[in-house]
């Protein structure tokens, strides 16, 4: 079970994948806001790099602005007076100006791109790290899919927003800011005249920028819900497969990807329109100082060198001034991809170790649940008024109908989940007392479906205990029933397993994931459902292996067949969140309630009791199939 919200329903009546849990708070965010937050938090701890940017920056604007002045005097001392003298200084100045500038503007975009790699490493680290360690309530509301679009698109565009609108931004501007301060030291009232179109610009930008703002916000929920589509797809191609779905799920991507293409068109739309107008304001400020320019020269009220490199600074002010307008929409999308990521380096795990929280001290590793209620967020009531004991080295077993409360019960021991009331403990500690790591260090888990990472068989082995010696691996091996067929793989215990093991049998994983447990050798044993899937030749294989692994520890199983638990030295029957009964096999059978009846529906197909044996601490040791 897990804390969900419910899904949305699309307008077709198709249930849409869980989206991101974004606060309105963050969905409100202002530019400044994020560029406040992203300055702070990414720059500052670069500032080397930014200084070493900001002085390429400044380079590069003061070598610009000079290039009017050379302009200038070519035409004013140069071709009036025909000092080829001056016409070769001037030349070779140029080149000098011109090589320092591309020297200068190498510098501040190597150290750019420094800084916007570093920005997105820390931000993706940061939310992988928040992602592990946040609560399994939260993860679950949102698709894995949507994390991993966070991860590689939404990170870039918060990266774009400090590195193009803050670093590009500031030396654009100061290009600007230099060529302007050259073209009023010529001549202010031409100066005025041409940037007197700027404000206009500058309004319609803003307009354009929160068209942007919103194109991309909607460009980047669509692009979420493509990488969660095709996640899904791929996790279950089999299943699309078998039932002959591949157009219904090539429609579906289609779908998506036709709504993120309208989206990601009203933004360049957005973005487009802003060359036109800036182009026209451009073109009536140029126009006007050629008119009055012109005009002045004709009446001596300026020389020709003075109207060039008027009209050259204005020439080469254009291009930074574009991108200085164009900032706004840049920044809007940065905006929209910070309201997906900040929720996500915000989160705080509430499943912590409190600041008293002591070692877990471990002496029999008895279990005891004491009235425990529990309720996810959306209210739902899972478990309430649960007591359970689970005594040292006693298998107890937890029975019922699918969603009554077991998996929440089992998944309260190693604090996946805190109770709403009541407390858990082990060994008389409150485990809401001792420390997370320690807690954990004491229980071993096997799952109805094993995880394996993409890695050998020894690495998924050893996942909890890395720096085990190679003879400890092969002896939990063994003792799994797993090292027979591992050494019949190409490369026995260094064969890759495959994404989620999936180049193994079922049964297999299953043995490697026992195998994992044994080599931890944790006191406390949780297994849930570790056979119902498995067919009966892979579970007498694992249930041996299990015999094996139970021996001696405290264990809590939860299993649908009560052929595997029967038993156990205590069953409780939960449903609907209460414990129904408890006892012994025998005794529930013979007190006629819902495990009676269960019992009745399942044992006409089960292996006779003869064919079980129970080894000390009542883990079950199937002899024959079940």
């Amino acid at each position: 079970m897990s804390d969900t919200t419910a899904p949305e329903t699309k307008a077709d009546g198709q249930k849409s994948l869980p989206r991101p849990a974004v606060d309105k708070g963050h969905e409100e965010l202002k530019t400044l806001e994020v560029l406040k937050r992203t300055t702070t938090e990414y720059l500052l701890p670069n500032w080397r790099l930014v200084v070493t940017s900001l002085v390429g920056s400044v380079v590069v604007a003061g070598t610009t602005g000079i290039l009017p002045w050379l302009i200038k005097q070519v035409f004013d001392e140069v071709l009036d007076h025909k000092d080829v003298t001056k016409l070769v200084l001037i030349a070779l100045g140029t080149i000098g100006v011109s090589a320092f500038k591309g020297l200068a503007a190498y510098t501040t975009n190597m150290t750019k791109n420094a800084i916007g790699q570093r920005i997105i490493s820390a931000i993706q680290t940061r939310m992988f790290a928040r992602i592990m360690r946040a609560d399994l309530a939260w993860i679950a509301k949102t698709h894995s899919g949507r994390f991993i679009s966070s991860f590689m698109t939404d990170a870039g565009r918060v990266r774009d927003t400090v590195t193009m609108s803050v670093i590009d931004f500031t030396q654009n501007s100061l290009t600007v800011v230099a060529l302007m301060g050259s073209m009023f030291f010529m001549n202010w009232k031409l100066a005025l005249m041409g940037c007197s179109v700027i404000p206009f610009g500058m309004i319609y930008m803003r307009k354009l920028g929160k068209k942007t703002r919103k194109a991309s916000r909607k460009g980047l929920e669509g692009t979420g819900d493509l990488s969660a589509l095709i996640s899904e797809a791929l996790g279950g191609i089999r299943v699309v497969k078998a039932y002959g779905q591949e157009q219904h799920e090539i429609t579906r991507v289609s779908a998506t990807v036709q709504t993120v293409l309208g989206h990601a068109m009203r933004g360049f739309r957005a973005k487009a329109k802003a060359s036109p107008l800036t182009e026209s304001l451009s073109g009536v400020g140029i126009a006007g100082v050629i008119y009055f320019g012109g005009m002045a020269v004709i009446d001596a009220h300026l020389t020709k060198g003075e109207l060039m490199a008027f009209i050259s600074a204005m020439m080469l002010a254009y291009q930074p001034l574009k991108a200085v307008a164009n900032t706004q929409t840049i920044m809007q999308e940065g905006v929209a991809a910070a309201a997906r990521v900040f929720p996500i380096l915000d989160i705080e795990p509430t499943i912590v170790s409190g600041p008293d929280a002591k070692p877990l001290q471990l002496k029999d590793g008895a279990i005891r649940f004491e009235n425990v209620n529990f309720a996810y967020s959306d209210g739902t009531h899972a478990l309430k008024g649960v007591s359970i004991e689970v005594p040292r080295g006693h298998t107890v077993a937890l029975v019922g109908p699918s969603g009554g409360g077991k998996s929440t019960t089992l998944n309260m021991v190693p604090r996946f989940y805190d109770p709403s009331s009541g407390r858990v403990l082990i060994d008389g500690q409150d485990i809401r007392e001792v420390t997370l790591d320690s807690l954990r260090d004491a229980i071993s888990l096997v799952t109805q479906e094993p995880f394996l990472f993409d890695d050998t068989v020894r690495a998924n082995i050893a996942y909890g205990r890395p720096g085990a010696s190679e003879a400890e691996i092969e002896t939990a091996a063994r003792n799994a029933a797993a090292h027979d067929f591992i050494m019949a793989l190409p490369k026995g215990y260094d064969t890759r397993v495959g994404e989620a093991g999936m180049k193994l049998s079922g049964g297999q994983r299953q043995r490697i994931a026992i195998a994992r447990a044994m080599l931890k050798n944790a006191p406390i044993l949780l297994l849930d459902e570790a056979t119902s899937a498995l067919d009966t030749a892979s579970e007498l294989q694992v249930q041996n292996a299990l015999a094996a692994l139970m021996q001696g520890r405290t264990t809590l199983v939860i299993a649908h067949r009560l052929s595997t638990i029967k038993h156990s030295n205590m069953i409780y029957v939960i449903d609907d969140g209460r414990v129904l009964e408890s006892g012994d096999h025998a005794s529930l059978v013979a007190q006629g309630g819902l495990y009676a009846e269960l019992s009745h529906s399942q044992f006409d197909h089960d292996i006779p009791d003869d064919e079980v044996t129970v080894s000390s601490g009542g883990a079950v040791k199937a002899v024959a199939g079940v």
